[in-house]
């Protein structure tokens, strides 16, 4: 008989980061002068039109959003990725940090030009979006919370912040679209550029049936009540 003695394996670490695989954003954000800033970032999910992000507290997207609460959520696919990896060791803030500048980061006031990348109007905000992306998605912000404060220590003192933001329009390329559908995204055409441990990797095929996908995309457009 099999018993949890035999099945636990598992061994305690205290990792530095925690990034076991999220997808890669090139997230857009309004500069004073009306130009538009550009992070690479993965810390990121979604709940129904609403996203939670997490950034830096000191980083210019953090001071971009306080000023102007508008984004763009620009997705990544692996044939982004050259791009997206030119960004990586850049900052907005033309007052490096300390522990950037030791990390090798240096002040790139334009970031579409580093990365070799097209901006594209939006539609319902201020930054601009990146034409090379597949999907796009404009957003407002509508909370932010500290991340990182430690008990007793002013909410200032936080290192990251969570940002709640809801969508406000989303555009796609079309070669991803699902076939006799408008709004539908086909999940065996978008393939998400993803960042597990610092490395970029890609989504391969679908492993396993999903039960989930039994339900029609539609109905998540309805009320939710209480069961």
């Amino acid at each position: 008989m099999t018993t949890t003695e035999h099945l636990d394996q598992h061994v305690a670490v205290d990792p530095a980061i925690l990034y076991f695989g999220t997808p890669v954003l090139l997230l857009s954000s309004a500069n004073e002068d009306g130009t538009t800033n550009l992070m690479p970032m993965s810390s990121v999910f979604w709940l129904g039109r609403s996203a939670v992000l997490g950034i830096g507290a000191r980083s210019q997207t953090a001071l971009n959003l306080k000023r102007c609460p508008e984004l763009v959520m620009n997705l990544a696919s692996p044939a982004n990725v050259a791009h997206v990896d030119r960004l990586a060791l850049t900052t907005g803030r033309p007052d490096v940090s300390p522990w950037k500048a030791r990390a090798g980061y240096v002040h790139a006031p334009d970031k579409f030009a580093v990365a070799g990348l097209t901006p594209l109007e939006s539609a319902t905000v201020r930054p601009h979006r990146v034409a090379e992306c597949l999907v796009h998605l404009e957003a407002v912000v509508r909370e932010t919370r500290p991340l990182g404060a430690r008990a007793g220590e002013d909410d200032a003192a936080a290192r990251q912040l969570a940002v709640e933001a809801e969508v406000t329009r989303v555009w796609v390329d079309p070669a991803i679209r699902l076939a006799g559908h408008a709004d539908r995204i086909d999940p065996d055409l978008w393939r998400p550029l993803v960042l597990s441990f610092q490395r970029f990797y890609g989504l391969g095929p679908q492993v396993h049936p999903s039960r989930l996908a039994g339900i029609d995309e539609d109905r998540y457009r309805e009320p939710r009540t209480a069961s």
